[in-house]
């Protein structure tokens, strides 16, 4: 491992602690390709060979619990009037983070029973995947010292979805590439962008959805979770939601959830957007009504056997990752579904204790 000193951070609720990204290397010092970290920077650096630089926003969601219940019983979103315990942890967490070199933009609860969901300012993509992992150890080490669990599953409980947002612009020569005036059409590279992640993230499923839980969060109609890989303007149902005006519109990708590792969710995105912008793609027809009746757009994958079923023969994924990389994803993947297969789960007991 070779620490990067830059990212050192010290932490104020762990006295003595401090904590340092490292990247992992082979032996002989030469990077690991397959690393989460190293595989974005090769994105990233084939972005700027294209004349682009990223910039991103992450949107993270969670359900803090009392045991294995929500710790508020009801619906809270925008709520002025919160429980102590939500109340307490929310402030704890508000003055930690800025402690610890992780600046937040809004704290708020959200729409299902214990929710919570955090926005993250706007700035360069490594430093937004790094600054996330420091908050999400934040986030369950403050929780655990409340008697309390924050669970970034991405369905927690059935019908309830958490999601890690993307919100997402290039520029190029120091100006946003996304800017669109009122009553023009969306910018060139944003049409190619918008055409090559619905074209791409299909075969990239295991980056962004890792888990078989992942895909529940899909199950739900109008959950605010995508079912279709489609795109609109200001749609939180779309896969890709263009949201901004003039110089601040940008994309929202709304298929990663709470269980996604950072650093891979945008690989995944940022590969979709090359594929685009080098094929010059153009996009379908957005969106414009409902999104969970579009059914002319392909649906999400429906589990994780199916998306690592396309991942791992995908020509696409390996010439965008690398051979190795689609591997050591796909085995990931497997050892995932081998795990669940073999649980006997408490809805097969519900079903079939006494009646089987």
């Amino acid at each position: 491992m070779v620490a990067d000193l830059s990212t050192l951070r010290v932490l104020p609720y762990m006295p003595g602690l401090a904590l340092v990204h490292c990247d992992a290397v082979h032996p002989d010092g030469t990077p690991l390709d397959i690393a989460p970290r190293r595989m974005l920077r090769t994105q990233m650096h084939r972005l700027q060979e294209l004349g682009f630089e990223t910039r991103v926003g992450l949107e993270s969601e969670f359900v803090l619990c009392n045991g294995l219940k929500p710790v508020v019983p009801h619906n809270l979103d925008y709520a002025l009037n919160h429980p102590p315990a939500l109340s307490d942890f929310l402030r704890y967490l508000e003055d930690a983070l800025p402690d610890a070199g992780v600046p937040i933009e809004a704290t708020k609860t959200e729409g299902a029973p214990g929710q919570v969901e955090i926005t993250f300012p706007y700035g360069p993509a490594l430093p937004a995947c790094d600054a996330y992992t420091v908050y999400k150890q934040t986030v369950q080490h403050l929780a655990r010292r409340q008697a309390l669990t924050a669970t970034f599953m991405s369905a927690p409980f059935t019908g309830v979805g958490s999601g890690l947002h993307l919100h997402l612009s290039l520029w190029k020569d120091g100006a946003p590439a996304f800017a669109t005036a009122p009553g023009e059409d969306l910018a060139e590279t944003m049409r190619h962008s918008i055409a090559g992640l619905l074209s791409a993230m299909p075969h990239l499923a295991p980056l962004y959805a890792p888990h078989p839980n992942s895909y529940k969060r899909y199950a739900t109609a109008h959950s605010f979770a995508p079912q279709y890989m489609n795109w609109g303007h200001d749609n939180r149902g779309c896969a890709i939601r263009i949201t901004g005006h003039s110089e601040g519109t940008h994309l929202e990708i709304r298929l990663p959830g709470a269980d996604a590792n950072p650093y891979l969710a945008l690989t995944a995105a940022l590969a979709g957007i090359i594929h685009g912008l080098t094929e010059k793609l153009t996009p379908p027809p957005p969106c414009r009504g409902d999104a969970y009746t579009d059914r002319q757009m392909p649906p999400v994958r429906r589990d994780l056997a199916e998306a690592v079923a396309y991942f791992d023969g995908s020509t696409f994924a390996t010439n965008a990752l690398g051979a190795e990389a689609v591997r050591h994803y796909a085995t990931a993947a497997m050892a995932e579904i081998a795990e669940h297969r073999r649980q006997v789960t408490d809805v097969e007991r519900e079903r079939g204790f006494d009646h089987a």
